[in-house]
């Protein structure tokens, strides 16, 4: 029998767009521009980039908001995904699909919004079967982390047999994929959100009780009434605190998020006199075995159908727009950035 030849080698395009944050004299700005493989940073794969998405933190870098990006230039874009096109060490083949969010990219180093990007294998996770580099990214590092708090609330032994969860910052993108991953999980899910306009949506996800947000940080006392089996909170501050007050006996919270702030006004109390756990959520850094688990569990849980309703795509062009309207509160669901049409 012959041997099937390998796969052939998918050429390197000699230049390539990004959209770079300059920071000179005149401030912070993007700028489009044509690169070439030599500007790309190290890195021992080369993917070509087919989409990226919008999360908040990518709008305040497009924006020019200080804090996010670590130097400069640099390309933004905290998630990618695409195919791969070399790879040094022959963990990966030409062609192969692939996702990377975390490690940096979009912060320290260059990110996803730009034709091809320069990674380390081991950042990458691969897509699962079934699925797609769009789909990836409708999921993106939002609907990634908001798995790695369900998966912590499992291992946790929370099941839905021991009540209710609560979801904080529900209508937002961990929050709102948080509620639809517990729901077809089989948990009741309580969402908390600020925007009661957002009831018919959360609704659609599988929340069956909507709490306006002042409810949580409202509880203020060491130990409030037992509720929770378990929480998954986005906001932190006040309300991360009255939701570990009031979570039942060896239930567990998922702190995730700090939009509400970053301190945690609490006691010892609902830890040792409950046994109540505190699961912190790093999406960054987050271990290989635990990403890939974390990804297939997105596709079983999460697949495409599931997005189509709340994502829209976007192309590359728009970034500047878009970046705009995630930081005035004005984007609902997920934004996938088309960055390399097929």
């Amino acid at each position: 029998m012959t041997t099937p030849p390998p796969p052939a080698h998918p050429a390197v395009p000699a230049t390539f767009r990004a959209l770079r944050m300059l920071k000179d004299d005149s401030g912070i700005h993007h700028e489009f521009q044509q690169l070439t493989p030599a500007d790309l940073g190290e890195g021992d794969t080369l993917v070509r980039v087919r989409y990226s998405s919008l999360n908040y933190k990518d709008g305040l870098a497009v924006a020019g908001k200080p804090g996010v990006l670590r130097s400069y230039p640099i390309t933004p874009g905290i998630d990618l995904a695409g195919e791969v096109i070399s790879c040094e060490t022959g963990e990966y083949q030409p062609g192969d699909g692939v996702v990377l969010t975390g490690w940096g990219i979009g912060e320290r180093v260059d990110g996803g919004y730009s034709e091809l990007a320069r990674v380390r294998a081991e950042w990458l996770v691969p897509l699962p079967g079934g699925v797609d580099a769009r789909w990836a990214m409708s999921v993106g590092t939002a609907g990634f982390t908001a798995m790695l708090a369900v998966l912590a609330l499992e291992g946790g032994g929370v099941t839905p047999e021991r009540g209710e969860v609560l979801v904080t910052g529900a209508a937002g993108g961990v929050g709102s994929t948080a509620v639809s991953l517990l729901a077809t999980a089989g948990f009741t899910v309580a969402a908390s959100t600020g925007r009661p306009e957002e009831e018919a949506y959360l609704r659609s996800l599988g929340a069956s009780v909507i709490l306006p947000r002042e409810e949580v940080p409202a509880l203020k006392r060491p130990l409030e009434k037992e509720r929770w089996a378990g929480v998954v909170d986005t906001v932190g501050g006040a309300t991360l605190a009255g939701a570990i007050a009031s979570t039942r006996t060896h239930g567990v919270v998922a702190a995730c998020g700090l939009a509400g702030g970053s301190d945690l006004p609490t006691t010892v109390f609902p830890f040792i006199l409950r046994g109540v756990t505190l699961a912190g959520i790093d999406s960054v850094t987050c271990p290989a075995p635990r990403r890939r688990a974390a990804w297939e569990r997105l596709a079983r849980d999460l697949p495409p159908r599931k997005l189509g309703d709340v994502t829209r795509v976007r192309p590359l062009d728009d970034l500047p727009e878009l970046a705009e309207e995630i930081l005035a509160g004005r984007v609902r669901g997920r934004t996938v950035i088309e960055v390399s049409p097929a």
